[in-house]
């Protein structure tokens, strides 16, 4: 062929000459993604598409900013590949859409890889070090994958900015963050308390709630020992409360018990082992646990409401706050302390019934607090035992477990300082497997210990925040109300300091005597330069907000007359999800900067993260804009399930349960992978396991079906005019009308396509697009271009420029979904620069509804469409006929009768049906001729005795008999009424299935054929016989695949004429010379010779 060829008109690498039938979709895209880099051809699309008024015109798309000291994992892409979705196809539309990338560079994830690479592992190190060596650390480690995210992002085909990226580690954006801290702090939003918080003793600084909530990995199950205390009462001789719990450690700080008021407690005495003759206060529902101790025989002394308890006072377990100067006001736990109180917590689902109150759990806290009973939080910062407690001193607090224990056992150690009459006893000890929370970045378990933090008044807003939830769309829509909207309901304050060393500064400088206090907060730079005389400034002199330098900043207390005390900062950083909840008006420096471009930008239009982020990401950012601006964040988001490993469980580089991305973009190409994850579930919420068979099968059948529908095109057209080719040109509406009906009903669907995926992708439902596109693909491969090779060969103008009208808008269709390979087609296609750059299919004008002209070129025929969907199951319906009986499709059959209600719809199509089906007669019949025409129709009835059963009882069986019976009829409403000895009974639906089918009345006839009912209504009866010309012809027709065979393996071009000779077993040799005509016009041979010979047929074949 010769290298000028029409098709095609542009291309990039190895396609320049012309189209492969076969590509490799990975070197296609590579040679489109250098194209794009050599074009520019991301800017274009944005400087192309006016911003508008105001910004009117701008598609407004914020980037949940990664960490880059981790590489990129199929989340990420996935999240990346729904991140530019929804971008193109907005540009496609005329928006302007700016796509800038951001990078999360603060927090303890960058703290912890930065220990890891200097080898050191606590608090105390990095102090040794110094805070500015360790920062700089971090600095270098945070950003360190930039280059492996921007080749990965690049590869992906997704368009970012990342020049005009922003970082959370830059001073504009610390200084927009301080800005809001501060507006809190104002608007009485953000406060100082002491809290029970969960708390890393490796990391040594608390986390906030919602850091528990977002992964299912935090809980894990570990293996504890629960005790039951019996702490000697008061005022009843011999008599014991059971209190319950599964942290030992947390016995030595008990200060109280509670019980539920309403619930139902005993007193027993047991009569035999060795607490014979003591009574134990225990709750009614739980004493089954405790059969063991109580052994058989025991007596129940009383019983009593939780309520009658109140007040009830009891001794120590342990001696550290046990003695009479500890019952002072002021002291620990002050005169109200060791009693017992009611509380609405308490359950009897485990335990006793009795709670114990220590100060490390946030119930136990309110209540101690509630009763003015004084705690204090004993362990250091690394959750071990100080001197107060000699016996145990220097333990972490679960290494304290055992010791605590044996002592409690023995009521030894400690416990002998406490008089023996006094002296509580351990009632029972249990092994115990439970889900406990442990530290998302080091997993170490938490502590549930009370700490002084910042928060945000998050309770303060709810409302407002469940009011504002209401006008953000999710997809899944489930979400606004389920899982986003319970977690705003029952949200907790937030805690936002972190008692670390790299990230935003908490503005807030306190006095440094107790005499003079006070409190600043600030808001700007300006503000400290004010009061301190300078900004911040590192070794450099450079502006610099981090720790140590924002530290050093001091003066002198102006409330104290003495001028002795000094104001410093609070040594506390920024959890770093403030920042990230704060990109949506940091990243512009608002509102030093940009204050109008942040007004017309805000709430987003559109954002996407995992599911987790409704309790991270989208949760903060709500929080900010409602606090801050009284908005929504975003207008509208997709949260998106998890990706699994090839096994179900989740992705792990341990287990290697999943395909290497770059491999799988080596193998099979970014599109697919693409492809693949936009049209599974996960974008509904679900999750998704990857497999390369998954990704594999896309190829097969969307990249390869897609490209062979061009191909086909391009050769055809190639081949057209004795080679010198068909330039396609698009439709014209006054065309339309006049042309075939198989190009009409292309036409048809294609403007259905376009309905389609636009409404699809304005509601931001990607796989239901993807599910459009697909149909599609199905229908235009395997029906429009199958069923009009002629047309083509006989290079029918129509036939050209329809499918190339099509192919056009259908790749603009698919450009946002698989943007490489729309690329490639749409270009060599058209010539045109890019198909990003071009315009959506627009069917109708969007201001004014006045269709297009490529509108009025698609014109919906619901008529048409409807009948060729009847043949379009006709077909599929035989042709699974066929493959159940095993008879191959070349062979021909004598006759189909198909049974449908609107006969003439489908005679419209008999000659399609016929050489679809290589069938040689056709024949039709509407139900109602079906008995005239030697057809029996049979109608069966089956009871589904599980569900019918439910609501019929006894009467099932009858009904049952009467379905095999056949002592039943359809009612007016189409339900079947079975008739019993207890009357007549109507079957309700999902109670019954209704099978019609077919057969020939005549037995033998009957034998000879197969039938199958329709989806929608109707029959198809195959008649199966075979005679000798059947039989020859068949033979023929697997002659003339051989040699089409041998054509392509000669590497003929489509119009060349052979020389054919075969060579033919002797029994088969007839067969051949009856269809030789045939096999001639089929395979293009101006010479055939048939020779007989061998037990397989052998082809050879030459260009003639």
């Amino acid at each position: 062929m010769s290298e000028n060829n029409v098709y095609p008109k542009a291309a990039a690498g190895e396609q320049s000459a012309n189209v492969a039938p076969n590509p490799s979709f990975p070197k296609l895209e590579e040679s489109v993604l250098d194209y794009w880099e050599k074009d520019d051809t991301f800017q274009k699309s944005i400087e192309r598409r006016p911003s508008g008024d105001h910004s009117q015109n701008e598609f407004v798309f914020f980037d949940g900013p990664p960490f880059a000291n981790g590489l990129p994992h199929y989340g990420h892409l996935l999240t990346g590949y729904a991140k530019d979705v929804i971008p193109r196809y907005q540009t496609m539309k005329g928006h302007k859409v700016n796509r800038v990338f951001g990078w999360d560079t603060h927090g303890l994830p960058a703290e912890l890889e930065a220990q890891k690479e200097l080898g050191i592992d606590s608090v105390d190190q990095v102090k040794e070090m110094g805070i500015d060596k360790f920062n700089d650390a971090c600095r270098a480690s945070v950003l360190k994958y930039t280059n492996e995210w921007k080749d990965y992002v690049h590869r992906q085909a997704r368009w970012v900015d990342f020049e005009h990226g922003y970082k959370t580690l830059n001073i504009p954006y610390m200084e927009s963050v301080m800005w809001a801290f501060k507006q809190l702090y104002d608007k009485g939003l953000a406060y100082q308390g002491y809290r029970v918080l969960p708390y890393c003793p490796k990391d040594q600084t608390p986390l906030s709630a919602h850091e528990l909530r977002m992964d299912a990995d935090v809980y894990q199950d570990r293996q504890d020992t629960t005790v039951s205390v019996a702490v000697k009462l008061r005022d009843e001789e011999d008599a014991y409360a059971v209190f319950w719990t599964t942290t030992p450690w947390t016995v030595p700080t008990n200060f109280a018990i509670v019980v539920g008021a309403d619930i139902d407690y005993v007193e027993v005495r047991p009569t035999e082992g060795k607490f014979a003759g003591k009574k134990f206060y225990l709750g009614k529902p739980l004493l089954g646990s405790y059969a063991k101790e109580l052994g058989d025989n025991y007596e129940i002394v009383r019983e009593l409401k939780g309520a009658e308890m109140e007040g009830w006072r009891y001794y120590p377990v342990f001696p550290y706050f046990a003695g009479d100067e500890n019952a002072v006001e002021g002291k620990v736990p002050g005169p109200e302390g060791y009693q017992i109180f009611t509380a609405d917590y308490v359950d009897t689902v485990e335990g006793t019934g009795l709670v114990h109150q220590a100060p490390y759990g946030e119930d136990d806290m309110n209540t101690l607090n509630a009763k003015g009973i004084k705690s204090v939080d004993v362990l250091d910062a690394g959750c071990k035992f100080p001197a107060l407690f000699p016996d145990y001193e220097g333990m972490y607090v679960f290494d304290a477990n055992k010791p605590i224990l044996r002592n409690l056992r023995a009521g030894d150690g400690p416990l002998e300082r406490i008089p023996e009459d006094q002296r509580a006893i351990l009632f029972q000890e249990k092994s115990y497997v439970h889900s406990y929370p442990h530290c998302w970045r080091c997993a170490t378990p938490l502590i549930y210990k009370p700490v002084s933090s910042w928060f945000v008044s998050v309770t303060k807003i709810k409302d407002r925040l469940l009011e504002l939830n209401q006008e953000i769309n999710w997809i899944p829509g489930n979400v606004k109300d389920g899982q986003f909207g319970k977690w705003l309901a029952n949200a907790r304050d937030w805690s936002i300091s972190r008692n670390r060393f790299w990230g935003s500064p908490i503005p807030v400088w306190v006095s440094d005597d107790p005499k003079y206090p006070r409190v600043d907060v600030y808001g700007s730079l300006d503000e400290l330069k004010a009061d301190f005389g300078d900004y911040p400034r590192d070794h450099e002199g450079n502006v610099n907000m981090h720790r140590p330098y924002i530290d050093e900043l001091t003066r002198v207390n102006p409330d104290d007359p003495t001028g002795k005390s000094h104001m410093h900062r609070i040594t506390d950083v920024m959890d770093c999800w403030f920042e990230s909840g704060s990109m949506s008006f940091a990243q512009y420096h608002y509102p030093f900067e940009n204050k109008e471009t942040f007004e017309q930008h805000f709430p987003c239009d559109y954002i996407v993260e995992y599911i987790g982020q409704t309790r991270g990401w989208f949760y903060v950012q709500h929080i900010m804009a409602t606090a801050l601006f009284d908005k929504p964040a975003f207008k509208n988001v997709i949260c998106h399930g998890i990706v699994l490993g090839s096994d179900g469980q989740k992705m792990s580089k341990h287990l290697r349960n999943y395909p290497d991305v770059n491999g799988v973009f080596n193998d099979f190409g970014s599109d697919a992978m693409r492809w693949f994850l936009m049209s599974s579930p996960i974008l509904r919420g679900g999750n998704l396991i990857v497999t390369a068979d998954g990704i594999r099968d896309t190829v097969r059948q969307v990249m390869l079906p897609v490209w062979s529908s061009y191909y086909f095109f391009t050769l055809y057209a190639n081949a057209a005019n004795n080679g010198a080719g068909f330039d396609a040109r698009t439709l014209r509406a006054d065309e339309a009308a006049a042309l075939p009906e198989m190009d009409r009903y292309l036409l048809a669907r294609t403007r259905r396509l376009i309905e389609k995926t636009q409404s699809s992708l304005d509601n931001f439902l990607i796989s239901d697009a993807c599910e459009a596109v697909s149909d599609f693909i199905d229908m235009l491969t395997n029906w429009y271009i199958r069923n009009n090779r002629d047309r083509f060969w006989n290079e029918d103008a129509n036939a050209f420029n329809t499918l190339y009208t099509v192919l056009e808008a259908f790749m603009r269709v698919i450009a946002p979904l698989a943007p490489m390979e729309a690329e490639a087609v749409w270009r060599g296609l058209t010539g045109g620069e890019s198909v990003h750059l071009a315009d959506w299919p627009f069917l109708a004008d969007e201001q004014t509804g006045e269709a297009t002209e490529l509108g009025r070129v698609l014109v919906d025929d619901p008529a048409l469409v409807d009948a060729m969907e009847k043949v379009r199951e006709v077909v599929s319906g035989t042709l699974s006929m066929r493959k159940t009986k095993q008879i191959r499709v070349r062979q021909p059959l004598h006759k189909l009768t198909v049974v449908v209600e609107n006969t003439d719809a489908v005679a419209a199509y008999d000659e399609i049906l016929k050489s679809e089906l290589n069938v040689k007669n056709v024949e039709l019949c509407t139900l109602e001729d079906a008995e005239a025409q030697g057809l029996k129709i049979i109608n069966e009835l089956r009871v589904n005795a599980r569900v019918a059963g439910k609501r019929l009882r006894k009467d099932v069986q009858f009904a049952i008999k009467a379905s095999k019976s056949g002592a039943w009829h359809v009612n007016a409403d189409g339900a079947p009424v079975c008739e019993t000895p207890n009357g007549e009974i109507v079957l309700e639906e999902g109670e019954y299935e209704l099978i019609n089918s077919v057969e020939e009345k005549n037995a033998e006839e009957a034998a000879n054929s197969v039938s199958a009912a329709l989806p929608t209504g109707g029959f198809v009866i195959l008649d199966t016989e075979l005679n000798d010309d059947l039989i020859a012809e068949g033979y023929a027709r697997d002659v003339i695949r051989a040699v089409q065979d041998a054509r392509k393996a000669a590497d003929l071009q489509i119009s060349d004429r052979i020389a054919l000779t075969l060579t033919v077993p002797a029994e088969d040799v007839a067969k051949v010379e009856q269809f030789k005509d045939l096999i001639a016009s089929e395979t293009l041979a101006t010479s055939f010779e048939v020779k007989e010979g061998g037990s397989e047929l052998s082809v050879e074949v030459a260009k003639a």
